[in-house]
């Protein structure tokens, strides 16, 4: 993606006041900020209207655009491109999951918890643009060495990984800058058995406690349970 063509702002008349308005790109907004300057009073024609705004008042409008930093190359590859580190990323996607208005994550404290422990330490300070499946890989093989966490765990701290990659959206667009082709077997990933996974159920004597302790439909919830088949059996075995 390259750098916006560069913008000269928008001149318009307000309260009696040449204005000048552009936007800019804001470290941790998705969307850019509209910016609003106050330049001269405006000059009337003979009629009383506004005359147009002169070549003295276009120039001091480009000089503040200018000055604001909104041409910027080097604001547009820290902010829009990503030059800014996955450490400092991450606290924009942490505070964009818990204030989102679509499906917000109430509880943020695991997720922090993987982050400090385990992904910061490793690629925490590489630029968000570096982090791929070759940079990610060592943070893989370091979380597969240790006997503390599962296959399941490895594969959910690496999903973090990606999000917040890919939380730093085009403002124009609201796509991701960094569009990634998240590859398993370059990364190495342990595969998930489903058969491995703990699976918590009641015993039989568990149950029979139940029923005898609950009346009426909650007494009905412990003893109906699904045949095999498919239809409904009515006793525990």
């Amino acid at each position: 993606m390259s750098r916006r063509s560069g913008q000269n702002g928008s001149i318009v008349v307000q309260s009696g006041f040449y204005r000048v308005r552009w936007r800019m790109d804001v470290e941790g907004q998705v969307e850019r900020q509209n910016m609003s300057v106050k330049l001269v009073p405006v000059v009337l024609d003979k009629q009383g209207r506004p005359k147009p705004a002169s070549q003295e008042v276009r120039r001091m409008a480009r000089e503040i655009v200018e000055r604001s930093g909104a041409n910027s190359e080097q604001r547009f590859n820290r902010i829009v491109l990503g030059e800014a580190t996955f450490r400092e990323q991450s606290k924009v996607y942490l505070r964009w999951v818990v204030t989102r208005d679509r499906e917000p994550i109430k509880d943020v404290s695991s997720i922090e918890a993987a982050l400090n422990k385990w992904i910061l330490p490793a690629i925490g300070d590489l630029p968000l643009a570096n982090i791929n499946n070759i940079t990610v890989k060592p943070l893989v093989d370091k979380m597969k060495k240790s006997k503390s966490l599962s296959a399941r765990s490895i594969n959910k701290y690496v999903e973090y990984v990606k999000q917040v990659v890919a939380s730093l959206k085009d403002g124009e667009t609201g796509e991701p800058i960094h569009r990634r082709k998240w590859d398993s077997t370059v990364m190495d990933l342990p595969l998930v058995l489903q058969r491995e996974q703990r699976r918590p159920s009641l015993k039989a004597a568990a149950v029979s406690q139940l029923v005898k302790e609950s009346v009426g439909e909650e007494q009905a919830l412990y003893v109906w349970r699904p045949r095999p088949e498919c239809g409904f059996q009515r006793r525990w075995p």
